[in-house]
């Protein structure tokens, strides 16, 4: 068993904390994977690839109402704050490539070595198979190994403090985080929320080189004025 907790320099130091998971107990058994495979309502879709999205999830959130594949994340006494879901390529346009070519059952080892930053093997099934297939050249073991290399380069505010601010935006959200992230600014990245505006999501857009960029209009997300409240969950 892999226990990864957070370092007491974090804790020194809320206000830019870099690693997101606070607890995580990594699995030593092997992960039930179902494939996941295109359908009429998500066909295969190939396309130039433009620029590419890192979507993180606040985690408090999702647990709060936990859903299918989510034990491991929010019943075994893990704790996360932002986990990786996933590195997305976008098109040119509007419409992205996904499914681009059938795959295997992920490998058990690249599982083990990501479950603490994605912490679903069905989901991680999931980002392989509808968005890493479309990325030339790659593999499972390099698809993650860039994805995990992006989130684990963010920085984030101290989000408890965030979410005791009064009358927080989205904007207020965005900027908070592009402070913590050299070269970053709010344009850059998109919150999403709940139908209730509890913080759900956020999408930090990149460019071909995988520096951040600008976010293109088309790609919604909450306007910075919108009001937003931040699940704290347990911590």
């Amino acid at each position: 068993m892999k226990t990864i907790l957070i370092g007491l320099a974090m804790l020194a130091a809320p206000q830019m904390l870099s690693a997101q998971t606070l607890q995580c107990t990594a699995p030593s058994g092997p992960q039930r994977i179902r494939p996941d495979l295109p359908s009429a309502s998500q066909p295969t879709r190939v396309l130039p690839i433009g620029s590419y999205t890192l979507a993180i999830t606040w985690s408090p959130q999702y647990c709060l109402d936990p859903k299918g594949d989510s034990r491991f994340q929010c019943g075994t006494g893990n704790r996360f704050g932002f986990t990786l879901h996933g590195l997305w390529p976008d098109g040119e346009e509007k419409e992205w490539p996904q499914y681009c070519r059938p795959t295997a059952i992920l490998p058990q080892a690249v599982v083990r070595r990501h479950i603490c930053a994605t912490p679903s093997a069905q989901l991680m099934q999931h980002e392989w198979a509808k968005h890493g297939t479309c990325m030339a050249g790659y593999s499972p073991a390099r698809y993650f190994q860039q994805s995990n290399a992006l989130y684990h380069g963010l920085r984030f505010p101290d989000m408890m403090a965030l979410s005791r601010q009064g009358n927080l935006t989205a904007g207020d959200v965005a900027t908070a985080v592009a402070a913590a992230n050299r070269g970053m600014t709010a344009d850059m990245m998109r919150v999403t929320a709940t139908r209730e505006n509890w913080l759900d999501e956020i999408w930090i857009c990149l460019n071909k080189a995988f520096r951040y960029t600008r976010c293109p209009a088309h790609q919604g997300g909450l306007q910075p004025g919108a009001p937003i409240k931040i699940w704290r969950g347990q911590r």
